[in-house]
């Protein structure tokens, strides 16, 4: 069993910043990629941002480019997301996800969200 176990959300005024920490703990297993998604009320998942454990790549959607910043520590087995310049728009529940060398591009592992809060 693998689990994903997302922190750091609260309530930030706009212009604020937060860190968003995700730790995987359990069963271990080939990682591929972990990333970020965001889910607003009423809304679909959207993908924020990913990183590949080989390599470090990094991906970013549009709307966090040049705000966000996704990171890893492979000791730790923990990715993290910086968030500056946050905009009410953020607010969102984030949602770490892990893709697995086989499931890739599907993500397998999710964790149970953190609400994250940017006040106008």
């Amino acid at each position: 069993q693998v689990q994903l176990v997302e922190s750091g959300g609260g309530l930030v005024q706009a212009g604020g910043s937060l860190r968003l920490s995700c730790a995987a703990s359990g069963r271990t297993f080939s990682s591929y990629a972990t990333a970020w998604f965001r889910q607003y009320p009423g809304k679909e998942r959207e993908f924020a941002a990913a990183i590949r454990w080989r390599g470090g790549n990094t991906y970013y959607a549009d709307s966090v480019k040049g705000r966000f910043t996704i990171s890893r520590d492979n000791a730790e087995n923990t990715v993290y997301l910086q968030m500056n310049s946050l905009k009410p728009e953020d607010t969102a529940v984030y949602y770490c996800a892990a893709a697995t060398v086989s499931s890739w591009p599907q993500y397998e592992y999710w964790g149970q969200g953190t609400q994250v809060t940017v006040s106008s």
